[in-house]
């Protein structure tokens, strides 16, 4: 598919009339064509007119369809051959196997979001049968299903071109509850997304769905965004990225006269914590895969380690050694874009600036513009306790060991901690009674919670939970990977004394889907 630089309101490419998003290959600094105009609050209208003008159509789909319709995303998407795969490095520097991988965990969320559609256990059937003899009062027939909320606003991220971005997690959950999806673009790989969201709508047309389903827009500064939240016809967002960006969303979401949830995953510094006797027993292997961890993709994940927490003492300075010497033999890599490269920068030199925070060593210094140097800082609990700046993230491979007098200070900093997406913790048979105190406390900070993994890879599979309590996500219930992300976009109705004849498939007396109802307080087989 070429290339045009034009918006995809529902099946008709559009050009847009603002300032022009222009692709930077951040491995040379070189603009890359084509041009990609922005949109306009009229275009935002159009998109989320015909996003309502479909949803009551595509909500009630059957299961087999709305499966069919993600497989078949999937498919266009493995369609696209090489030319996404060129594209997509060439706008983010990223490796061509890290892209390729991307692609297949992309087409496997919309495959596993196809199974899950077509099992319907999230409709969550749950009837009371009527009691029209019961005493004093009788009960009338109670029928309660999950419906869709309606159309959803999903904005790409900057470091998943694919797997969050057009046709990633967000998009595929909401697509499987039966949501329209208005996509915005994230500027820094226009080219990846038009290819995808040419995919898609290629499916919507395929399937014989209705136009208003996928749309597709791109907008420098804040005009599109805004716009698309604040239209009273979207009834959700998805976004992934910085803090400010997704507070920013979330306060246009609560302005509106009707206020809709914003599902935002923004910041999180993932602590490790290494207890004592696996620390003494494995201080070099654990710093190794720390390091390893913490450089991978220059450290742009959003589950990157960037703090490390554990009681003093020569264990631990073996642990700083091995990992520092790990950190020096790293080369440089590129980041995503000179704005994400110039952010860490700015992080790591305010950490360089803090008089509570010891730079230890930084890794190889690149050749090319956007080069990531690795960076490990030390500081005392005591310090970080008493700075908040201590804790903020730099979104790439920075690091920051916190060194603790004893177990009730690895406490306290635990306790200080803001919301996150994952804690690890580092142990051996002889840790699990210090594991086991501290573990309260993670479980109120922490969405997932590992043993002796290292926190980035997110599994896409039904128990995954890749969320935690603010300012990890805007809403600590919910996740954006795994199964269980198509609760976000769902809604209860019940139906009182509904004629079969009225009732939607998933209710009827008949049970024509075969689903497994909870039915009178017991579970259909």
């Amino acid at each position: 598919m070429p290339l045009t630089g034009n918006l995809l309101i529902g099946q008709r490419p559009v050009t847009g009339s603002r300032d022009a998003i222009r692709a930077i290959d951040p491995t040379t600094g070189q603009t890359l064509e084509p041009a990609y105009l922005g949109g306009t609050g009229e275009h935002v209208a159009q998109a989320c007119a015909l996003a309502w003008a479909a949803f009551d159509a595509y909500r009630e789909t059957s299961l087999e369809q709305r499966a069919e319709f993600l497989e078949a995303i999937a498919t266009q998407i493995e369609a696209l051959g090489d030319a996404l795969i060129d594209r997509a490095v060439i706008e983010t520097g990223l490796p061509k196997a890290r892209i390729q991988g991307e692609r297949g965990r992309t087409c496997t969320q919309l495959r596993t979001f196809a199974r899950t559609v077509r099992a319907g256990e999230w409709l969550d059937v749950r009837i009371d049968s009527a009691l029209p003899e019961r005493q004093p009062l009788p009960r009338a027939d109670l029928r309660q299903r999950q419906v869709a909320l309606g159309p959803v606003a999903v904005f790409g991220a900057s470091n998943f071109p694919l797997a969050f971005s057009v046709a990633g997690g967000d998009t595929a959950s909401a697509l499987a509850a039966g949501c329209p999806v208005v996509v915005k673009a994230h500027s820094a790989h226009p080219g990846t997304s038009e290819l995808v969201g040419q995919a898609v709508a290629q499916a919507v047309k395929q399937c014989g769905l209705p136009e208003g389903v996928f749309s597709l827009l791109y907008g420098s500064g804040r005009e599109v965004g805004i716009a698309l939240v604040s239209d009273p016809r979207i009834k959700a967002v998805g976004f992934t990225g910085s803090r400010s960006g997704g507070m920013a969303l979330c306060q246009a979401a609560q302005a509106r006269p009707e206020p809709i949830p914003v599902y935002a995953e923004m910041s999180s510094i993932n602590p490790v914590f290494l207890f004592d006797a696996a620390l003494q027993a494995r201080a070099e292997a654990l710093a190794q895969g720390f390091v390893a961890s913490l450089t991978q993709g220059a450290g742009q994940f959003c589950t990157n380690p960037g703090l490390v927490i554990a009681r003093q003492g020569p264990a631990l300075q073996r642990f700083i050694t091995a990992a520092a010497g790990y950190v020096q033999q790293g080369a440089a890599q590129t980041m995503l874009t000179p704005g994400i490269f110039s952010a860490y920068q700015a992080g790591i030199a305010a950490l360089a600036d803090n008089p509570h925070a010891q730079a230890i060593t930084s890794g190889q210094a690149g050749q090319g513009p956007n080069q990531c140097q690795a960076q490990l800082f030390v500081t005392q609990a005591e310090a970080f306790l008493a700075d908040p700046a201590l804790q903020a993230e730099v979104f790439g491979a920075a690091s920051l060991v916190v060194a603790c007098t004893d177990d009730e200070q690895v406490r306290q900093v635990a306790e200080h901690l803001e919301g996150q997406l994952t804690a690890t913790l580092q142990l051996d048979e002889a840790d699990i009674d210090s594991a086991r105190a501290l573990l309260p406390t993670l479980e109120r900070k922490a969405g997932r919670i590992l043993v002796n993994g290292w926190p980035t890879g997110v599994e896409v599979c039904d128990a995954m939970v890749h969320g935690g309590p603010f300012p990890a996500t805007s809403d600590a219930r919910t996740t954006s990977v795994g199964t269980a992300a198509i609760l976000r976009f769902l809604r209860p109705v019940c139906y009182q004394d509904v004629p079969d004849a009225l009732l939607p498939q998933a209710l009827k007396h008949g049970n024509p889907l075969q689903l497994r109802r909870l039915l009178d307080g017991k579970r259909e087989d």
